[in-house]
């Protein structure tokens, strides 16, 4: 029989890691970003059309794949009122190279477009039930999950993607239609979550 210690803690690891599915609201967050300011996601739904939540990082190698992708989608986007925000929320401790000052190194050698922001807390990839970098949620208009997955088919080669998620989610929310495909497997580096 469980003590109601142990139900508690059984209780807020569920709820810590609960997944937000597509046809979820967004949850709120304000972060602090690589350039300077503060970001609070319901700010960002206050003129956009879509907005899309990307959990990313600095060192993997799959996000280093895929993000010249994201950030042209981010650019791409943008004038159509979609907004992209890039989340770290890796343990820096563990590994240096996910440090906010490495951050913004990042965002400056690779011009992102984008807010770049830390979540050091890792509250917010927790909400979210985040577990990969890179992981895409994009909600519409109306802070509904539309889409969750990853960016494309082929981190290894942009020229042989033959399906470009994250755009084709994006073309039909804009054209207010729901996206062909909701869910793909979000592929990438673990979170490195603190001890």
């Amino acid at each position: 029989m469980l003590s109601l210690l142990d139900e508690q803690a059984i209780k807020k690891e569920k709820h810590t890691m609960a997944k937000l599915r597509t046809g979820d609201t967004a949850l709120d967050f304000t972060l602090p970003a690589t350039d300077g300011q503060t970001y609070n996601l319901h700010d960002a739904f206050k003129n956009a059309r879509a907005v899309a939540v990307v959990f990313t990082c600095n060192h993997c190698p799959y996000v280093r794949a895929w993000e010249d992708r994201i950030n042209a989608i981010a650019r791409d986007y943008a004038s159509q009122g979609v907004r992209l925000f890039g989340i770290n929320s890796n343990n820096a401790l563990a590994y240096p190279a996910d440090s906010f000052e490495n951050m913004v190194k990042r965002a400056h050698e690779k011009h992102f477009v984008f807010p770049y922001l830390y979540d050091e807390s890792q509250s917010v990839a927790r909400s979210y039930g985040a577990e990969r970098t890179p992981e895409l949620f994009i909600f519409d208009a109306t802070k509904t999950l539309r889409y969750h997955g990853a960016p494309d088919d082929n981190y290894e080669d942009e020229h042989a993607v033959k399906h470009h998620y994250a755009r084709e989610a994006l073309d039909a929310l804009l054209a207010e239609r729901e996206p062909a495909l909701p869910e793909t497997k979000p592929v990438g580096c673990s979170i490195k979550w603190k001890p």
